[in-house]
């Protein structure tokens, strides 16, 4: 698939979240959505991004936004990481890898020389109808949230 960008209809998306219920992209229909793709939970940059979304998760539900985590992992390991962090906000189990593939982040990594598929960090705000209004590729993960927040204030 193509690169998302700006002004791009968001793909649609059916997952499972971190209890089997399923979740949607028209869930959230009217709400600016950020759906932030990370590689794998509780390792320490997974950790850190989602713990900087709960930390900030009241101010960005005041500013009307909703947050949805999605990585490869089963929905038990979800289930083990929302719960060990407190988060707030949920996650999305993409083992048939559908989502990372509609949206372009699944690609080849190379770590220690060692290259392999995997799940790249990207986030993506998508407005109350489905478009997507920012791509964040170099994602922050201890200021996941500023990098939002400046890009909304400073588009």
């Amino acid at each position: 698939m193509a690169q998302l960008n700006p002004g791009d209809k968001a793909p649609r998306f059916r997952g499972i979240d971190q209890y089997g219920n399923p979740v949607s992209l028209e869930d959230f229909k009217g709400k600016n959505l950020i759906l932030y793709f990370y590689p794998k939970d509780d390792t320490p940059g997974c950790t850190a991004e989602a713990c900087n979304f709960r930390d900030n998760y009241a101010p960005l539900t005041r500013k009307g936004y909703e947050v949805v985590g999605v990585s490869v992992d089963s929905t038990q390991s979800h289930q083990k990481f929302r719960e060990k962090y407190n988060l707030p906000f949920t996650l999305i189990a993409d083992e048939d890898k559908k989502i990372v593939e509609d949206y372009g982040v699944w690609g080849e990594k190379n770590m220690f020389g060692r290259k392999y598929m995997g799940t790249n960090r990207v986030t993506f705000v998508i407005d109350g109808e489905g478009i997507i209004k920012h791509v964040i590729r170099r994602v922050d993960s201890k200021n996941a949230t500023q990098q939002i927040l400046d890009l909304e204030t400073n588009p």
